[in-house]
C-alpha cells in the first residue's frame, strides 16, 4: 500500500511579532528583536519551569520583562511544591492529618493554612532553613549578675524564661520571683503586652514554671494561655484580657501540682505533669478548674513531653515521653499513650461538681524492652543493638506525636579528654507508631530506632520537636536543625550574629521553641534572643 500524500492545503502563515504595524519604527524593531521576545507570556512561563531556582533569581538581572516573568506565584508554587512537597510552611505545632493515620496530632486551628501565599517567600524561608541561614537579634538581655553565679548559686535561681510562639505572637514569661509574675506579648502589629498574673491568696513570692497555648483556639483574637506557677495554682488568661477565665488553687502543695514541669491545654481539657510525675487532668467547662483524673508513675522520669489531640469528638489523646531507666543504671526513652473520654466535658447545663470522665486506656512503650524468658539469637540480636542505645544520663525527650528524639546529657558536664566531637552525643530519633484508638487491651504503641542525628559537638542544652523538625540548642550556644522525614540537619549560621553578654554561660536549663518562620532561644540569666530565616 503507497504512502498517504500530503494535504495541498498551504501551511499556516509565520506568527507576526507583537508591534504596532502603526509605528515608524517597526520594521527596524521587528529585524533587531529575537525570536524569544516575539513569544507569548505563557510559552515564556512554560520554558521557565524547566528552570531551577537559581536560575530564575539570575534571569531576574536579564531585563524587565523576563523579571517580572520569573516572580510569577504559580512558578514558584510549582518549584516549591516539586522541592519541598507541601502546601505550606514546617514548623507548626502539630502537623496536617493525613487518612492513612500516620499522624496523631493535627495542626491547632489557629494554624489554617492562607488562602494567599508568597510562594516565592515560602521558597526563601524553607531554603535559609535547609541551609541554616538567618538573621539573629535579642529580645532580651541576661542579667551579668545571674550569668557569673557559682553552680550551687544557680540552682536557686529561676530557670530560663518559658517561651511560646504562636502565629504572629512571642509569649514570653519572667522567669523571676514576684508576687504577680508577668508574661510578656510581643508581635510587629500591636504595641508590647504584659500580662500580669494576680495570685488568688496572698503568699510568698512564685515564678512559672510552664506556659501552654489552647490549641482549640480558632483565632489568633481570642487566645487562650495556661499558666502554672511553683506553688501549684493553675491559671488561664485570654491574650488581650488582664483577668483570668479559669483558676484552680491547690488546698495545700502536694507533689501532684508542685512543681508542675509540662502542661498541655485544648479546651476543655487541661494536663499537667509534675516533677514527681503525677498527671491530673482537670476541666475547663465552669470558671473553677475540677481535677477530674490523678494518674502517678513510678516507673517514669523527667525530662518529658506531653501532646494532647482531639481524635474524635470528645476524645483526647495524651502522649508522654520521658526517661526510662533500665538495669543496671542506664536510660533510654519510653512513650505513654493516655486515652480519655466523657460527654461531660462540654454539658453547660452540669452543676460545678466533680465531672464524671472515662479512662479508655493507658498504654506504654519502651525503645529499650528485653523479651521474658528465653529468646532465640535474632531477639538476642535485637536486644543488643537496644543495649548499645543507652545512655547515662537524659538531657531532653521530645515527640510531636509522629518522631520521638531523646538526647543524651552528661552527668556534670564531665567533659571527655579528648573534647566533645559531633559523634559524641547523637540524639536518637524514634519512629512512634500508635494503635487504633479503639484496638485491644494488649495493643501497645512501638517505638522504632531509626537513625542517630549526629551534628552539636556537646551536650544538649534545650530540646524542640514539631511538624517533623527537630531543633537542638546546645550549651555551648551553638543551634542545630535537622529534617526528620528527609534526613538532612544544618548547624544555623547568621548573616549578622548578636551575642547576648551571657552567650556562653546558658548552662542545662535553657529553652529552645520555633515555628514556621523563627528560633526563640532562652538562657537561665534571662537573655532571649531570635534567630529569624525570613530574610
Amino acid at each position: 500500500m503507497s504512502k498517504r500524500s500530503l494535504s495541498p492545503v498551504h501551511l499556516p502563515p509565520a506568527k507576526r511579532p507583537h508591534l504596532s504595524a502603526s509605528s515608524p519604527s517597526t520594521s527596524l524593531h521587528a529585524s533587531q528583536s529575537t525570536n524569544f521576545e516575539t513569544l507569548y507570556d505563557e510559552l515564556i512561563l512554560y520554558i521557565f519551569t524547566f528552570l531551577s531556582y537559581v536560575d530564575l533569581c539570575a534571569l531576574q538581572a536579564t531585563d524587565r520583562n523576563c523579571a517580572r516573568l520569573s516572580l510569577d506565584n504559580q512558578l514558584w508554587k510549582s518549584l516549591y511544591l516539586h522541592e519541598f512537597g507541601r502546601l505550606r510552611l514546617r514548623g507548626f505545632r502539630g502537623f496536617a492529618g493525613r487518612r492513612d493515620g500516620r499522624e496523631t496530632k493535627n495542626l491547632p486551628s489557629w494554624a489554617a493554612v492562607e488562602e494567599i501565599q508568597d510562594w516565592k517567600r515560602m521558597f526563601r524561608i524553607s531554603t535559609n532553613w535547609r541551609s541554616g541561614r538567618c538573621h539573629t537579634s535579642i529580645l532580651a538581655e541576661g542579667s551579668p549578675q545571674q550569668a557569673g553565679r557559682s553552680g550551687q548559686e544557680r540552682e536557686q535561681e529561676p530557670n530560663a524564661p518559658q517561651v511560646t510562639l504562636v502565629g504572629k505572637y512571642t509569649i514570653i514569661s519572667s522567669s523571676d520571683l514576684s508576687h504577680s509574675p508577668s508574661i510578656l506579648v510581643l508581635s510587629p502589629s500591636i504595641p508590647k503586652h504584659v500580662i500580669h498574673v494576680a495570685l488568688a491568696r496572698a503568699q510568698q513570692p512564685v515564678r512559672i514554671t510552664a506556659l501552654a497555648i489552647d490549641q482549640s483556639s480558632r483565632t489568633n483574637a481570642n487566645l487562650h494561655i495556661a499558666v502554672c506557677l511553683s506553688n501549684g495554682d493553675i491559671y488561664v488568661h485570654e491574650l488581650h484580657s488582664p483577668s483570668r477565665i479559669h483558676h484552680y488553687v491547690p488546698p495545700f502543695k502536694t507533689p501532684r501540682t508542685a512543681p508542675i514541669i509540662q502542661v498541655a491545654y485544648s479546651h476543655p481539657m487541661l494536663i499537667t505533669l509534675s516533677e514527681r510525675f503525677t498527671l491530673s487532668a482537670y476541666d475547663l467547662t465552669f470558671e473553677a478548674m475540677q481535677v477530674i483524673h490523678v494518674l502517678t508513675s513510678f516507673t517514669s522520669f523527667p525530662p518529658s513531653s506531653l501532646v494532647l489531640t482531639m481524635p474524635e469528638p470528645q476524645t483526647y489523646k495524651l502522649l508522654v515521653t520521658y526517661a526510662s531507666p533500665f538495669y543496671p543504671a542506664h536510660w533510654s526513652v519510653g512513650v505513654t499513650e493516655v486515652i480519655l473520654s466523657g460527654a461531660t466535658l462540654s454539658a453547660p447545663s452540669l452543676s460545678p461538681t466533680r465531672p464524671s470522665m472515662l479512662l479508655l486506656s493507658t498504654r506504654s512503650s519502651r525503645a529499650f524492652d528485653l523479651p521474658a524468658g528465653w529468646i532465640d539469637e535474632t531477639k538476642l540480636r535485637v536486644a543488643r543493638e537496644q543495649w548499645g542505645r543507652k545512655v547515662g544520663s537524659v538531657a531532653g525527650t521530645q515527640t510531636d506525636g509522629r518522631w520521638v528524639v531523646l538526647a543524651p546529657a552528661v552527668p556534670e558536664e564531665v567533659c571527655p579528654p579528648g573534647g566533645f566531637t559531633p559523634a559524641s552525643l547523637p540524639l536518637q530519633l524514634y519512629r512512634l507508631s500508635s494503635p487504633p484508638l479503639r484496638a485491644s487491651a494488649w495493643a501497645h504503641p512501638k517505638l522504632t530506632f531509626v537513625r542517630n542525628l549526629v551534628g552539636q559537638t556537646g551536650p544538649v542544652s534545650a530540646l524542640a520537636l514539631a511538624d517533623g523538625r527537630c531543633v537542638s540548642l546546645g550549651v555551648n550556644g551553638k543551634v542545630w536543625v535537622w529534617d526528620l522525614e528527609n534526613g538532612w540537619g544544618t548547624e544555623v549560621t547568621p548573616l549578622t550574629r548578636s551575642e547576648p553578654r551571657d552567650s556562653f554561660s546558658l548552662g542545662l536549663r535553657g529553652t529552645i521553641a520555633f515555628d514556621e518562620r523563627r528560633i526563640i532561644t532562652a538562657s537561665t540569666a534571662g537573655s532571649v534572643m531570635v534567630w529569624d530565616f525570613d530574610v
